[in-house]
């Protein structure tokens, strides 16, 4: 009774791992993408720009498009002009997309580690 107990439960780990290699290669796919990445993020910000007669002083912020990144310890803000906006947007959503890719292969390796163990342990004979 207990050997076709083991049996069922290494069936349904090994469809765990055939899912979890298999969701690997995506990510892994990703991770070798061929485009250009840029670290950062893009998105607008609004501020004043310390006129005291400008219209941002009674509440018309002037808006800019930004990419934000992190270096040393700091977070830097480079303005995009609007002929690079769709470019430096693509290559910012690509360097988010890997960044996922990434931490998503370190949870998976780790999941598959455990599927391992356990099809391990099911395996092993009692001496």
């Amino acid at each position: 009774m207990q050997e076709e107990k083991d049996l069922e439960t290494l069936s349904h780990l090994r469809q765990d791992l055939r899912r979890l290699l298999g969701e690997l290669k995506r990510s892994v796919k990703v991770a070798f993408g061929r485009g250009t990445l840029v670290k950062g993020n893009v998105y607008q910000i609004a501020r004043k720009c310390g006129k005291p007669t400008c219209t941002c002083t009674r509440g018309q912020l002037h808006r800019s498009m930004v990419l934000s990144w992190s270096d040393r310890g700091k977070t830097r803000l480079m303005s995009i002009p609007p002929e690079q906006l769709a470019s430096l947007r693509k290559k910012s959503d690509e360097y988010l997309s890997v960044r996922r890719a990434r931490a998503r292969i370190s949870v998976i390796y780790k999941q598959i580690l455990a599927v391992i163990d356990h099809i391990e342990k099911l395996r092993l004979e009692e001496p």
